[in-house]
Order: C-alpha cells, then sequence, then structure tokens
C-alpha cells in the first residue's frame, strides 16, 4: 500500500470485518446460484481467516433461491390446464424457508472443502430490541471467532412481522444492507464491505456511459447530486439502501467499501490499500481539501489552466520559465536538503545503486536545470506558428499551425531533475501537465513541484501542473481519454509495458533501450576507445548508454580488441559475451542478447562485417539508438540509411541521443514509436497542428460557384 494515500491508510488497523454479499452476487440471472461467484467469496474468507482476519459473512439470497426451486415443483406438479390459467405470485416467507436451507447447504459445502467451519445466525428486527438478545449475540459471535468459525447471518425473512419487506423501511433494519451495517457497529467491526454487481457508486447509473465511479463518498459533496437507477434486479434495496447502510456505519465510526462482487479478490485487494470500488469514511472531508483523489478533477484543471495559458503572449510564457528558473537556484539549498533525505531513504530500504544514482541529484544539477528552463524560455515561440499557408480560393486562406496537444500524463521513476525538464517543456509548449513520480523520489518531487507552481501566475493557475501522489491513481487517469491526450511513461520496459497495456490514450515512449556501438574493422582504435567508455561508463544507468558493442571480426585476429576490453575492466565494467565472443575473450556468455543492464555491465559479440551488425541491432535491439564507428564514409552511410532506429551516429557516443544535447532545451523522454514524434522528444513532439481558415462569405453549395486554386502563399502575411 501506498502510505501516501490517506483514504486507504485506515486498513492497517482492521482485525474484524462483516462482509455483506447480495442476491444479485449469489444467485445468476436466472436464480440459480452462481456457485463461482460464491466460491470466489470463500476462497478469499478462508485467505483472510488464515491471515488472522476475524471475518463476518452477512448474506442474502435465500428468497430467489427458494423462488426459483418452488417454481420448478410447482411446474412439474401441475397439469397442463393449470398452466393456462394466471400464475399467483410465490409466497415470500415460504420462498425464503426453502431456499435459506439449500443456500445454507451450499455454504457449507464449500467452506467445507477449504477446511473452514461455519455457523448459521438468523435473526429479525425485533430480536434487536431485547438487550439480554444483543449481549448474548456478541457472546455468541465472539465465542465462534475465538474458534475460528465464520458466522454467517441472515434475516429469518420466513417468520418476519415485517409486512411489506420491499417498502417497509421501519424498525432496526429493514434489509440485509441495513442489517449487515447495525451488526458491523453492534459487534464493533473494524470495516464493513458491501458486495454489489457493479463497482461501486457511481454519479448516475452505471449502464450511463456519462456516470463515474466515486471513489471517495464525500456526503458534503455528492449528497444530492448522486441519481440512482434501478433496484436491484432480485434483491430490496439495490445501491440506494447499500449507500444508505454505508453512510450509517461510515459515519458511527466504521469504514465502509462498497465494491464488485463479481471481480476477483476484491476484498483482500481493499485490505492491502487499493482502491477497489467506492470508500465511505467519517474522515473523507478531510481528504476531500486534499484534492487527490478526484482524477478527473485534477485533469480538468490542468485542462483549464492550459487554456489560459495558451491566451497569454510568447514574452508572457517565456517570463514564467524565467521565473521558475529563478526559483529553483533560490530553493536550490532547500531542494537539495529534501533530495538527499530521498537518496538516504532509498539506500536504508536497499534499492539497486542504479536506482540511487538517478535518484540522486548531483552538485551543479540545480544550476544545470535552471540554465537548460532558460534556454527553453529564450527559444523561438513554438505555438501558433504557421506551418502553411494556402489560398482555396479567390478571398479565402488556410493557415495550417501549431498547436498545443492539450494535457499530458506524464508517469516517471527515481529521477527528480525529470519533472522539471517536464514541467518546462509543458509550459513552453501550452500544455497542462499531470505528473507521477516514483515514490522513492518523493519528498524530491513535492519540493520541486512546489517551487515550480509557485512560479505560476494566478492568472493561469497553479493547477496547470498536477502532482499525482498515489499510485491508486494511475488506473483512474489511465481512464481519462475524453481528458488526457498523451500518456508518457519514463522508466523500466515493465512500467512502460504495463501503461500500454492499460490506456486507451496514446502512449508515447520506448519499452527498452538497448543501444548498440559497431566497431568496424577501419576504426580508429583509439576514438573506438573513448567513444565505448563514453558509452558505457558515462551514466550507465540511462536509457542511451550502451548495452551491446559489436565489433568487426577482423579486429580479433589484430589484437586491436584485447586493449578495448582491458580498458573496459579496468573501469569496472562486467563483460558478458555471445557465444563467439564468450569463447574467444573466455568470459561468461550472456542469457539473452535483448538485455537492458542499466549498470555497469554490457554484451559483447563479435561479427563479421556492417551487414551482420545491422542484422544483429534489428533483431535484438529496441530501435533507441545505435552508433557505428569507422573511417570508411560508404560503410558509415550504409549503416546510417539502413539502421532502423530513433537516433543513429557515426563516430559519436550513444549518450548524445538527448533532448538538451540535440538543442531542444530539455525533452520529456525518448520515443521509439514510429507515430508523431520519434527520438528525444522536446518541445516539437508535444505539439500538433491546427487548420484556421479566413473566408470572405463563401458558401460550398455543391461546389457550383467556387473556383478552386490551392495556391501556395508565403508564410508571411
Amino acid at each position: 500500500m501506498d502510505s501516501a494515500d490517506p483514504a486507504r491508510a485506515f486498513v492497517k488497523d482492521v482485525k474484524r470485518i462483516i462482509i455483506k454479499v447480495g442476491t444479485a452476487v449469489v444467485t445468476r440471472g436466472d436464480g440459480r446460484l452462481a456457485l463461482g461467484r460464491m466460491g470466489s467469496l470463500c476462497e478469499q474468507i478462508r485467505e483472510l481467516t488464515s491471515q488472522g482476519f476475524e471475518v463476518i459473512l452477512v448474506t442474502s439470497g435465500a428468497v430467489g433461491v427458494g423462488r426459483q426451486r418452488l417454481r420448478y415443483r410447482k411446474l412439474i406438479n401441475s397439469s397442463f390446464a393449470d398452466l393456462q390459467k394466471p400464475q399467483a405470485d410465490l409466497d415470500g416467507k415460504a420462498c425464503a424457508a426453502v431456499g435459506q436451507n439449500g443456500l445454507m447447504a451450499l455454504y457449507d459445502t464449500l467452506f467445507s472443502q477449504l477446511d473452514v467451519t461455519s455457523a448459521q445466525l438468523m435473526v429479525t428486527d425485533n430480536d434487536f430490541r431485547d438487550p439480554d438478545f444483543r449481549r448474548q449475540l456478541n457472546e455468541t459471535v465472539n465465542s465462534l471467532l475465538c474458534l475460528k468459525v465464520v458466522p454467517i447471518f441472515n434475516e429469518n425473512d420466513a417468520i418476519s412481522t415485517r409486512k411489506a419487506p420491499y417498502e417497509d423501511s421501519s424498525g432496526i433494519f429493514w434489509d440485509n444492507d441495513s442489517l449487515a451495517a447495525l451488526l458491523a457497529l453492534e459487534l464493533k467491526a473494524d470495516l464493513l464491505v458491501l458486495l454489489s454487481d457493479v463497482e461501486g457508486l457511481y454519479t448516475g447509473p452505471p449502464s450511463d456511459p456519462q456516470s463515474e465511479l466515486i471513489q471517495t463518498y464525500v456526503k458534503e459533496k455528492h449528497e444530492g447530486l448522486i441519481t440512482f437507477g434501478d433496484k436491484s434486479r432480485v434483491g430490496r434495496g439495490g445501491m440506494t439502501a447499500k449507500v444508505k447502510a454505508a453512510v450509517y456505519a461510515a459515519y458511527a465510526g466504521i469504514p465502509v467499501v462498497i465494491t464488485s462482487g463479481f471481480a476477483n479478490n476484491n476484498i483482500i485487494k481493499a485490505l492491502d490499500g487499493q482502491r477497489v470500488g467506492t470508500l465511505f469514511h467519517c474522515e473523507a472531508i478531510k481528504w476531500a481539501s486534499i484534492g487527490d483523489f478526484d482524477a478527473r478533477e485534477m485533469a480538468v484543471s490542468a485542462r483549464e489552466c492550459a487554456r489560459r495559458l495558451q491566451t497569454l503572449s510568447s514574452q508572457e510564457r517565456s517570463k514564467i520559465l524565467l521565473d521558475i528558473a529563478d526559483a529553483l537556484e533560490a530553493k536550490e539549498e532547500e531542494i537539495l536538503a529534501e533530495n538527499e533525505a530521498d537518496v538516504a531513504a532509498a539506500q536504508q530500504a536497499g534499492y539497486e545503486n542504479s536506482l540511487i544514482s538517478r535518484l540522486a541529484m548531483k552538485p551543479g544539477k540545480i544550476s544545470s536545470l535552471a540554465n537548460s528552463v532558460r534556454v527553453l524560455a529564450n527559444m523561438d515561440e513554438p505555438v501558433g506558428r504557421i506551418l502553411k499557408r494556402t489560398e482555396l480560393a479567390d478571398g479565402i486562406i488556410l493557415e495550417k499551425t501549431s498547436s498545443p496537444l492539450g494535457v499530458l500524463l506524464i508517469i516517471f521513476e527515481s529521477r527528480p531533475d525529470a519533472l522539471v525538464q517536464i514541467a518546462s517543456l509543458a509550459v513552453r509548449s501550452g500544455n497542462g501537465l499531470l505528473l507521477k513520480g516514483g515514490k522513492e523520489a518523493k519528498r524530491s518531487n513535492a519540493i520541486l513541484h512546489k517551487v515550480i507552481t509557485s512560479s505560476i501566475p494566478p492568472t493561469v493557475g497553479e493547477r496547470l501542473i498536477g502532482l499525482v501522489t498515489s499510485r491508486e491513481e494511475i488506473p483512474e487517469l489511465l481512464k481519462l481519454d475524453d481528458v488526457i491526450d498523451l500518456v508518457i511513461p519514463r522508466g523500466s520496459n515493465k512500467l512502460v509495458s504495463q501503461i500500454k497495456a492499460a490506456t486507451k490514450i496514446p502512449v508515447l515512449g520506448h519499452a527498452d533501450g538497448i543501444c548498440h556501438v559497431f566497431i568496424d574493422k577501419s576504426a580508429d582504435l583509439d576514438m573506438a576507445k573513448r567513444i565505448v567508455l563514453d558509452a558505457k561508463t558515462d551514466y550507465p544507468a540511462a536509457c542511451n548508454a550502451m548495452e551491446t558493442l559489436l565489433v568487426h571480426e577482423d579486429l580479433v585476429q589484430t589484437g586491436g580488441l584485447n586493449d578495448l576490453i582491458l580498458e573496459l575492466q579496468e573501469k569496472g565494467v562486467s563483460l558478458f559475451g555471445g557465444p563467439k565472443a564468450s569463447s574467444v575473450l573466455s568470459i561468461p556468455e550472456a542469457n539473452s542478447f535483448h538485455h537492458e543492464y542499466g549498470a555497469l555491465a554490457c554484451t559483447v559479440e563479435i561479427v563479421e562485417d556492417v551487414n551482420t551488425a545491422i542484422e544483429h541491432i534489428h533483431r535484438h535491439g529496441s530501435a533507441h539508438t545505435d552508433s557505428i564507428i569507422t573511417e570508411d564514409k560508404e560503410v558509415a552511410e550504409l549503416f546510417l540509411r539502413q539502421v532502423d532506429s530513433a537516433a543513429v551516429l557515426h563516430n559519436a557516443s550513444t549518450r548524445f541521443s538527448d533532448g538538451f544535447r540535440f538543442g531542444l532545451g530539455a525533452e520529456v523522454g525518448i520515443s521509439t514509436s514510429r507515430i508523431h514524434a520519434r527520438g528525444p522528444v522536446g518541445v516539437e513532439g508535444l505539439l500538433t497542428t491546427r487548420w484556421l481558415a479566413r473566408g470572405s462569405g463563401q458558401v460550398v453549395d455543391g461546389d457550383k460557384e467556387i473556383v478552386y486554386t490551392h495556391r501556395d502563399l508565403n508564410l508571411e502575411a
């Protein structure tokens, strides 16, 4: 669990849990019992009891099961003539009596298979009016829980005096949702889980595409704004009853989660602190003031602020960046102190050295970041540039112009300096921004975000750049394809792959940084040593660091390879070989050519010629950055033309593949995509285009009276 998420921090104190499962969950659409869902529920309860939790189950479903069974009995005992007559409704109390027997028999069977013992407790509304009953109830339940028995409660509908159970809401409780809430208070539960046939509480009917899942219910915010749909297809109250019960329990001090009983392991996920369903808590209003749990609100605010940013002049946007640069330098001491705290915590937690290296902000880093922001501030205005002017017809001019993308979601790991680069690029390009950094850099990210947003004028709004502090926000943000326009993940292969698989929003990024350097037979070996050592050792954790060294086979015979291998080893680089290199150089064989070390290690292989090198790169590379070292210009041109990577270099280190070094001012990342932007992505990669047409009253009217000229014009009007 992410401890930065206060709305899920309560789970650490949970011991006793009450789970209420509704009729729609325990039965199928035809009224028969849903064996798969009930089995999954029992397995979750077994897992919880094995972890030391005390679990109490409140179940519905008896009436539905009994009705299905009695209909069947009535059908087989009726004549054809009887079936032609109008059929009276079955007595609900008889249905309850018949169904309860079958329902409990199934629970007993399922729990027995899991080596769990259960007990049945039937109650009515009138029972709770008796203080002796309530005292005995507590004693019995406590005794059962001490014996590791799961108590299963249900209202005894067969003998209930309630006359109209679907409308009568008088009394101490009026359905199994309110019974569960009453038991939660009576038995001093730490958590109440209400299982439903939908994910949780929505702002409207769940079938309505405009309805949104409410992660945390805030009575002051949501009461009166929610539109409920139909009642449960088979139960009494549906979501209205659940919300009423949840509010009752939550404001009495017991947290409540309404979540889907159809999804796998949702109860366990809730107890792991994951955001599943809707949370009701008496302190929810305090978390609402933090404003970090409403993903859509954050994204919408970023878009609104971005539109205000776009109305500013180029000079006004530049001034914001210059103010940010000055603020960074003014707060350098405070920023470095927070970063040092992050580094110390990461070391204590045992993080890998490569991650700690990316996390640490070395001396001079703040000054370097401030200077890169000033470079962006002083660059030519990127937004609203006229890219093409065309006369469509006499008196109507069309312009193709550069335009911001909208709202960007950037997810990055470890490197807090990335936050500064990305935020400054967003301001320069007129985009709204949501940032989610790694938890290992939370102090650094928080102070940098504070410094940057404090430099944004009120006319734009500091919510132009939002900082997401909980990883549980990410799944909700990735659903907002109507508000967020581009996701850029910066980090591990696993991170990028997970993001791509979880969203319909376009994703810009690379999954691997497997960069190659090929030393041709005609290479200047002194130059080759300098380039290879730089590509591997300058910053081993960078995505543009060399991971595979390819060497022409002629250099093995001339001995030119040996000196380079010794140099790498002296610098502390661990070497792993392909089939040929491991044999020739007596080094361990690499497990795979497609491997990003991110550390002082690399793979070495011997190839026949430049064509074999190109084939190897295409087969095992990641289309990121690759370099050739050669004095043969024809070989160099062949390599530059044929290697299909985002950046291809001749006689230069792969470390040059970087937004700042390419003169882009900064970068949000390096893209290996082939659509929109490729390679280091700077300001231009965060822009799209739009069309502006200026006419003088023209209409199409079937193109009868218009003569198209489609004449190219100078960009200057």
